[in-house]
């Protein structure tokens, strides 16, 4: 008698559980480290950073001064070149109307209003000019509509990485109207490090590695400022997302021999937050909104999501951040509240150390426990208490 395969139902067949930062924890072993001895550099397009941060390129979090103070802080910033800064060569009086809305409808009609300006190529050479004058890395996006001819004048420009960002990433593309990308021509063309993005798809981002991609994005709509997950109903939650394609990474390693980083984008608001996409097999992380409460950051404590090309959705909500801090306190702290908001890097040092493991590619090991009560467990009066 020949084995019949089990019989799924609907359920199991179409729908498996995943998970996000608020539902899992690190667990501590046996060993702790020196947090003095955590070695938290990493390599991304032939670049070193010293930390694993990278800034959104989203027009509040990241222009070419916030890009040259990340770069001397040890990260890196990337400027979208479909953005303001790329249509204007001031864009401070559009930045003040979104920031003067009356609310999310105004600043929503004032960005539409703003994006059908044309880009203007030598505003993405000035840009790119005005970072490497500075001693700063010029890490730019663009989409892959506009990939070819964005990529063409970063490179002659000297941009240092290319970021060819869209809500959803994948190696086949269906159309019939117009050119599509070809990653691998892309990644054969050019001079300069391109990096691919997003997905959340560990067969999607295996296939991208095969392709020439330097690097993978992975998320899709976590952000705080980004509305794909309620305008289109697409996502995985960050920490499941993440571990599939840090799986498709390792399995492209061993295959080829080369190692492809991984960057956890969105989602995240704490140190904490930030330990786990390490732990679950980022090499770095993305952050947006956290960065947008800089100081320094051009959209003055407000930010608003820009990654859906289309003029009749929504590109994302405008947010306001709060609490302004120095960029360097929301890095290197010290931390004022009791939050997680503050001092990210000490705390991603602080947990490598705590959990025995002293690089990010160690962290990659540490076990980790479903915990839905991690946040909650015996807070109750912590949580009532909370300002």
């Amino acid at each position: 008698m020949i084995d019949q395969p089990p019989v799924l139902d609907a359920t199991e067949a179409r729908l498996r559980r995943a998970y996000g930062f608020e539902e899992v924890a690190l667990v501590p072993g046996a060993v702790t480290a020196d947090p003095a001895e955590v070695e938290l550099g990493i390599e991304i397009g032939g670049f070193r950073l010293a930390i694993p941060f990278l800034a959104a390129a989203m027009d509040a979090v990241a222009d070419a001064d916030f890009a040259v103070r990340m770069s001397r802080h040890g990260g890196a910033a990337f400027i979208n070149l479909e953005g303001l800064y790329t249509r204007y060569e001031d864009a401070s009086p559009i930045i003040d109307r979104v920031i003067a809305a009356e609310d999310g409808r105004e600043a929503a009609h004032i960005l539409a209003e703003a994006y059908h300006q044309p880009i203007r190529d030598e505003l993405i050479t000035a840009l790119i000019t005005r970072i490497k004058a500075q001693g700063g890395i010029a890490a730019v996006a663009t989409t892959p509509a506009s990939a070819w001819s964005h990529a063409e004048i970063a490179a002659e420009a000297g941009a240092d990485l290319l970021l060819v960002q869209s809500q959803v990433s994948s190696a086949r593309h269906i159309s019939t109207s117009t050119r599509v990308l070809s990653l691998a021509d892309l990644t054969g063309g050019l001079k300069i490090p391109v990096l691919v993005g997003n997905t959340v798809s560990g067969e999607a981002a295996y296939q991208l590695m095969h392709q020439g991609a330097a690097g993978i994005f992975v998320g899709v709509g976590p952000g705080a400022a980004c509305t794909t997950r309620e305008v289109l109903g697409i996502g995985v939650p960050q920490v499941s997302a993440t571990l599939e394609v840090a799986a498709a990474r390792d399995r492209f390693e061993r295959e080829t021999g080369r190692y492809i980083p991984i960057v956890t984008d969105g989602g995240m608001k704490t140190g904490g937050d930030v330990a786990k996409a390490i732990a679950s097999g980022a090499d770095a992380v993305m952050l947006g909104s956290p960065f947008a409460g800089a100081v320094e950051a051009p959209g003055r404590g407000f930010n608003w999501g820009m990654a859906a090309p289309s003029p009749t959705l929504p590109r994302g909500t405008r947010i306001k951040i709060g609490q302004r801090l120095p960029l360097e306190q929301i890095l290197f702290g010290p931390a004022e509240t009791t939050h997680g908001t503050q001092n990210l890097v000490g705390a991603l040092r602080q947990s490598m150390a705590a959990l025995g493991v002293r690089t990010i590619r160690e962290m990659h090991e540490v076990e980790m426990v479903i915990a839905p009560s991690i946040a909650t467990e015996g807070k109750s009066w912590q949580l009532a208490g909370r300002e």
